[in-house]
């Protein structure tokens, strides 16, 4: 892996694609125990966790059914502060086990405030998966359920991720060079 430069900023390699795979791997083996028997809805969040979201369904051996919607709050490097929701859900799940995907969560406003949202309908469970937790960015209290990778507070791109539109390609996640 090589550095990458993206608009007017430089990235390192943080994580391979190996590591990535191997941990989502792992996560796919935990939740199919977990709900063997069951047909959880899995609920990705657009637009980051689309890599995520494809390479573990991928790896699921249970019965599970995939939607998606979008929620947003960031511009460039920083959070906006202000969740903007572009794309609704339109499945109904009430009484289903939902387990929301979710490629990054730092402060935990933007799910925080989604939790409401779906609490409201009803789940019989309501689990968040996520591939990156930034625990020391943490504002908002959000439980999370299953976790790849904890990371330091420091700006991400790749695999999903981007820097105002791109990088999302790289199959590799990097990391702000300081």
């Amino acid at each position: 892996m090589q550095t990458v430069s993206i608009h007017d900023k430089t990235f390192v390699p943080y994580l391979t694609e190996a590591e990535i795979l191997g941990k989502i791997k792992e996560l796919a083996r935990q939740l199919d125990k977990d709900y063997k028997g069951k047909r959880p809805l899995f609920i990705a969040i657009l637009n980051g966790s689309f890599m995520f979201s494809s390479d573990l369904f991928k790896e699921l051996t249970i019965e599970a059914e995939i939607c998606f919607i979008k929620l947003a709050s960031y511009k460039g490097t920083k959070s906006t502060g202000h969740v903007i929701t572009a794309i609704g859900l339109d499945t109904d799940i009430t009484g289903r086990d939902v387990v929301i995907l979710e490629d990054i969560i730092d402060t935990g406003k933007t799910i925080n405030e989604f939790l409401p949202q779906l609490n409201n309908q009803h789940p019989a469970t309501l689990k968040i998966a996520v591939l990156l937790h930034k625990p020391d960015a943490s504002v908002f209290p959000v439980k999370i359920d299953y976790c790849c990778f904890s990371i330091p507070n420091k700006f991400v791109l790749g695999y999903g991720l981007d820097y105002d539109g791109l990088g999302r390609n790289l199959r590799e996640l990097y990391q702000l060079k300081d």
